[in-house]
């Protein structure tokens, strides 16, 4: 409802590295929005190497190697990462960089959620640095995934970050970037608290060194410095559905338990990853709005389960950014979400209003076009969509949904020659 065409899946190196047969499911299904993917880091790495923290061999790298090729022919845009989450974050640089030249082989681009977008581990310059690297070395576009600067240690650092990427675009380097307009983000307490070694080999492994007084207490401290990082147990806003810690914030969970913040963490976390969603309030608004600015970043969802970024992205920008604090004008925001978008990912025929395009439109009342979700009922539907096209059907009529389904699959073509026969 809040006016998307086109989506992307298997971002943040998730997804599958079945890629035909996920994209042959979406032309079975009815779907409302087109759908693309990329190939993703995380399920070709742990077909290989399981959750384990070790570099590959000769022979399973050349197998990851063959699964991305694999991937790219069968209609993925790119390689994604996830190089902060455990297990693509046990991989070093070059590892990835192998993999990134088969997508680059097949035409595709790199995209990632980069190692580290605060200070968790090598830093967010150095983490920049190194996806342009592999992009460089492996000779293929390099896309930021939601595109941040994240906890009290780096804010206001976007100027930086800005500088690192104009200089490898000046250098003829293509680099460019997604972001979503909101202050927090979502992620889990797993994610966001727990060391990357304490994860080494699984669930089940974890569980057994919270076991441990000894590991536990190593895995606690660590955790103090990750929550430190993420500006406090109040900062953390937990959402999944079904628990009486539901829309309650970590402080305040402690508190209802009479127990410390992390070990409150520490019983979610054994309840389950699930159990942990939660929002991350981390970003500062100046940081968000220079990163807005920029040519090169375009507007993206990051579209996750409770948080209101999955149902009211775009209208937030707008009404936010666009109508109350003139961050950017109109014509910038419609830009950064449709034309700029397609012309980025290499979408051909969409995108645009012109003749011989697919005619994926929205068209939004500019006063009444808002968010209705919110942190605390992520759920609610975007507000003034007055109509809505996918591939020239109508989707959306006077504000409700008429029930067409007329998404499609979009599957990379890549060069002749590429992928065999």
């Amino acid at each position: 409802m809040q006016g998307v065409t086109t989506i992307f899946t298997g971002v943040d190196g998730g997804g599958t590295s079945e890629v035909k047969a996920f994209l042959d499911d979406v032309e079975a299904r009815s779907f409302g929005t087109n759908v693309a993917t990329y190939v993703g880091f995380g399920p070709v790495r742990r077909a290989v190497l399981e959750n384990d923290a070790r570099a590959p061999t000769g022979e399973e790298l050349e197998h990851m190697q063959a699964l991305v090729a694999k991937g790219m022919c069968e209609g993925a845009l790119g390689l994604s990462t996830g190089l902060f989450y455990a297990p693509q974050s046990f991989s070093k640089t070059g590892e990835v960089t192998a993999l990134a030249r088969e997508a680059a082989k097949r035409g595709g681009i790199y995209d990632t959620h980069q190692r580290d977008e605060a200070t968790y581990t090598i830093g967010i310059e150095k983490s920049v640095e190194e996806a342009i690297t592999i992009g460089r070395e492996a000779g293929l576009p390099v896309h930021f995934a939601h595109i941040k600067v994240l906890g009290v240690d780096v804010h206001g650092t976007s100027g930086a970050i800005i500088a690192q990427i104009e200089k490898a675009r000046a250098q003829g380097q293509d680099v460019t970037a997604d972001q979503y307009p909101w202050e927090a983000s979502g992620t889990s307490l797993q994610a966001s608290l727990l060391p990357g070694w304490a994860q080494d080999g699984g669930r089940v492994a974890l569980l057994k060194r919270l076991d441990d007084p000894t590991t536990r207490d190593r895995i606690k401290a660590e955790m103090t410095e990750n929550m430190r990082r993420r500006g406090g147990p109040h900062a953390l806003l937990l959402t999944h559905p079904g628990h009486e810690w539901t829309a309650m914030r970590l402080d305040e969970i402690a508190a209802r338990w009479e127990i410390d913040p992390l070990d409150a963490a520490i019983r979610i976390i054994r309840d389950g990853d699930r159990s942990g969603k939660l929002v991350s309030f981390n970003m500062a608004e100046r940081d968000i709005a220079a990163f807005m600015r920029q040519p090169w970043v375009v507007t993206s969802s990051d579209g996750s389960e409770g948080h209101p970024r999955m149902y009211a992205n775009f209208p937030q920008k707008y009404a936010k950014y666009v109508k109350a604090e003139h961050v950017i004008d109109l014509a910038t925001f419609i830009n950064s979400s449709t034309g700029r978008t397609a012309d980025m990912f290499g979408l051909a025929d969409r995108g645009h209003l012109k003749a011989g395009y697919k005619a994926d439109v929205v068209v939004f009342d500019p006063d009444g076009y808002r968010p209705v979700a919110t942190y605390v009922s992520p759920r609610e539907l975007t507000v003034g969509v007055d109509a809505l096209f996918v591939n020239g059907q109508q989707a959306i009529r006077d504000g409700k949904p008429t029930g067409r389904a007329a998404g499609r699959a979009l599957r990379h073509t890549p060069p002749p020659g590429s992928c065999p026969a």
